[in-house]
């Protein structure tokens, strides 16, 4: 029985790009698709938010002397690329889906409606949320807290690399401590990185709890979305508001 009707997942554009570090890798695109579609499978409706860092990350763009608008506007693309990708190896394992667009192209995907996309979801359809929020100095968090929100989603799941959130960064300082539970006020004052701090006002404001687990461990996401202790929970308060 699955703790959450719906959920938003939020992907790194990384997390396609397998163990070469960019572009997509068919086995990892695949095997993410079989776990959404197991997920799915559970009657749970499904939005995606990926961002676009394995193809263009707008700010190492602006980095090297880009205008930072024009830097976001190609990371804003290599998503719908991305999402397009994710929808594809979707449809081949027979999920319906919809990819969403916060820049019009109608060749592609759908534009941006808000009850559109709740209908969608209604309707059994997986959609995917393609371009940020359509608009540059965002990040796609900040796109998964602004749309997760617009589609009353019960929680954000956010897919990384590692097991959670740590106290320190667990790459670098190897008694690195996982913490299984903190509040969005907690990982604002101490900078964990959860999300950016945009995006994590927002939750905080609308009390949207996130779940952040590590994408590599195969099933991961099914654990967490049956409420297993699976990463670490963010709410708003002390005690996990979560199941």
């Amino acid at each position: 029985m699955p703790a959450f009707g719906r959920i938003l997942l939020k992907l790194s554009g990384e997390a396609l790009a397998g163990s070469a570090g960019f572009g997509i890798d068919s086995a990892t695109l695949e095997r993410i698709a079989r776990e959404v579609k197991a997920v799915h499978s559970l009657g749970v409706e499904i939005a995606i938010v990926i961002g676009g860092g394995n193809i263009f990350r707008g700010m190492a763009g602006a980095a090297a002397g880009m205008d930072r608008a024009s830097a976001d506007y190609m990371g804003m693309l290599a998503t719908v690329m991305n999402s397009l990708a994710i929808q594809d190896a979707l449809e081949h394992l027979g999920v319906e889906t919809r990819v969403i667009s916060a820049i019009t192209m109608r060749q592609i995907a759908e534009p941006y409606i808000r009850r559109r996309a709740i209908r969608h979801l209604e309707l059994g359809r997986v959609i995917i949320f393609g371009a940020g929020t359509g608009n540059p100095y965002f990040t796609t968090d900040t796109a998964a807290a602004l749309r997760a929100n617009e589609m009353n989603c019960e929680v954000i799941l956010k897919a990384t690399k590692v097991d959670g959130i740590y106290d320190a960064d667990p790459h670098k300082v190897p008694g690195a401590v996982l913490i299984p539970h903190l509040t969005h006020l907690d990982a604002l004052s101490r900078q964990l990185q959860v999300m950016d701090a945009t995006a994590l006002s927002l939750c905080m404001d609308t009390k949207l709890p996130i779940i952040v687990f590590n994408l590599g461990s195969e099933g991961n996401i099914v654990r967490v979305v049956q409420g297993e202790a699976v990463g670490t929970r963010v709410t708003t308060t002390d005690t996990n508001e979560t199941p």
